[in-house]
Formats: structure tokens, C-alpha cells, sequence
């Protein structure tokens, strides 16, 4: 019979990992967690659920964090999620179905449902979210990207029908975190890739991410939640491409 592990990168992550841990019962046979200098009691929470433990001290971006984690896992097939994600019981069904009769693939891409200050945002290009996250182990590795990974897997990609639930925001100092330190990390990937930017474009990118949002991808159907995640979207980008024009300009002084 195949076997499941699940791993995680975290880093002060107590307030999903209970929740995020206690939703795998009866599906994992292992569960590997890489920390990142987590001061919480995440550590404390991953140890409770038996979870094979590292702890590197340095942080080279989320791709390379989760190629980290996949190296110690161990078992036939590996689910990666996230802490603030959430497999549902029928989701749970349909995974073993997929990994016990799944003669010719060897990675499932799962629908995620995500929360948005209040509400599961069903628009906005939120949903359906399908994310490569469950594999044969050795047949898929992630992307180098300090942000924005991606699986990268050798062979076809089959659908599952089941959403996981994704607690992405909470509130709204959780979004405007989020969109500072992304943007940052994101300027910064694409300025080692020579990108350049400049105010104009910084403008002209966000008011199109928020127009492609809000109208575009109906992000209106979603109520005050799909305006607010417009607007922040449009800001996430602006603040993107102003930090790559201000590593652009500070690079030719």
C-alpha cells in the first residue's frame, strides 16, 4: 500500500500549524517540517504531531526551503502544503483513492478555496486555484524562486475535484505584511534577472492588476472582500515594480 509525507516549511506559524497538522490524521505516515528561526511555539506544536524536524539557519527562498524539506521525506508519494491550508475529509478520500490507483500519473494538482478577510473567495481569479502539490516521490522538485515556486514536475498533471482550504487572510495587517515583504522579495528576484522598472510602470501595472481582478475575473461577485483583495493586488504590484526601480536606480549611483 503507498505512503504519504507531508511536508511544510514554517517559520512562527502556532496560529495554522494545530489546525493545518491535525487535518492529515489518518492520511500521513510522515510528516516533515523544515523551520526557519521560529520563535513561537511552532516547533513545540510539530513535535506533538511526530514530525521529522531541521533546522537550516539560513534562508535561501521558498523554492530551495521546500527542495529542503522534499530530501527528507521518505515515503512513496509527498503532499506539500502550506501551514494555512486545511485537507478536508473528502479531500483526504480522494487522495488515497488517487495515490492507490494511479497507474499512469504521478502528480495531482488540488483546487485550493481561499479565505479573504471574512469570507472564501469563489472570483477574483482566486478559484478555482489548482496547485501541483501531490507527487511520487523523485518525480517533481521546486523552481529556485525566492517567491512565487512552482512544482516542477516531469510527467502530466491530473485534477483532483476536492478543494483544500486555504486560510491565506485573516485580516487585513496580515494582507498589507504579506504585500510588503512579497514585493520586496519579488523586486529583488527579478533585479538579479536584469529586470528594470520605472514610476510609469509601476502605475500603469497596478491599475491593470486591479482592473483584471475586480472586473476581468469578476473579483465584484466576491463583495467587500473582492474589492479589497482588487485594490490590494494593485498595490502589490505598484509597490513590486517601485522597489525594482528603486534597486535600478540605486545601482547606477
Amino acid at each position: 500500500m503507498p505512503t504519504l509525507s507531508v511536508i511544510l516549511i514554517t517559520r512562527n506559524e502556532e496560529s495554522n500549524l494545530d489546525d493545518c497538522l491535525a487535518s492529515l490524521d489518518g492520511i500521513a505516515q510522515q510528516i516533515v517540517v523544515v523551520d526557519s528561526n521560529s520563535t513561537d511555539r511552532t516547533l513545540e506544536i510539530a513535535n506533538r504531531y511526530g514530525a521529522l524536524m531541521a533546522y537550516p539557519s539560513d534562508w535561501p527562498g521558498f523554492g530551495p526551503q521546500k527542495n529542503r524539506a522534499l530530501d527528507l521525506a521518505t515515503c512513496d508519494w509527498v503532499l506539500s502544503l502550506d501551514a494555512d491550508e486545511r485537507l478536508t475529509p473528502a479531500l483526504k478520500s480522494e487522495i488515497l483513492t488517487a495515490i492507490n490507483h494511479s497507474a499512469q500519473v504521478d502528480c495531482f494538482a488540488i483546487p485550493r478555496l481561499s479565505w479573504y478577510c471574512g469570507r472564501f473567495i469563489r472570483h477574483s481569479g482566486w478559484s478555482p486555484d489548482y496547485v501541483d502539490r501531490l507527487f511520487k516521490r523523485g518525480t517533481a522538485r521546486f523552481s529556485d524562486d525566492l517567491v512565487h515556486e512552482r512544482l516542477i514536475p516531469n510527467g502530466a498533471v491530473a485534477k483532483l475535484e476536492n478543494p483544500m482550504l486555504h486560510y491565506s487572510f485573516m485580516n487585513y495587517a496580515q494582507v498589507l505584511d504579506k504585500l510588503n515583504r512579497y514585493s520586496t522579495a519579488s523586486a529583488a528576484q527579478a533585479f538579479a534577472k536584469g529586470k528594470t522598472s520605472s514610476p510609469l510602470k509601476a502605475v500603469l501595472h497596478g491599475l491593470w492588476a486591479f482592473v483584471r481582478t475586480y472586473i476581468l475575473r469578476a473579483g465584484f461577485l466576491d463583495g467587500p472582500q473582492g474589492f479589497a483583495l482588487a485594490i490590494s493586488n494593485g498595490q502589490g504590484t505598484y509597490y513590486r515594480y517601485m522597489k525594482l526601480w528603486q534597486l535600478n536606480q540605486d545601482a547606477g549611483k
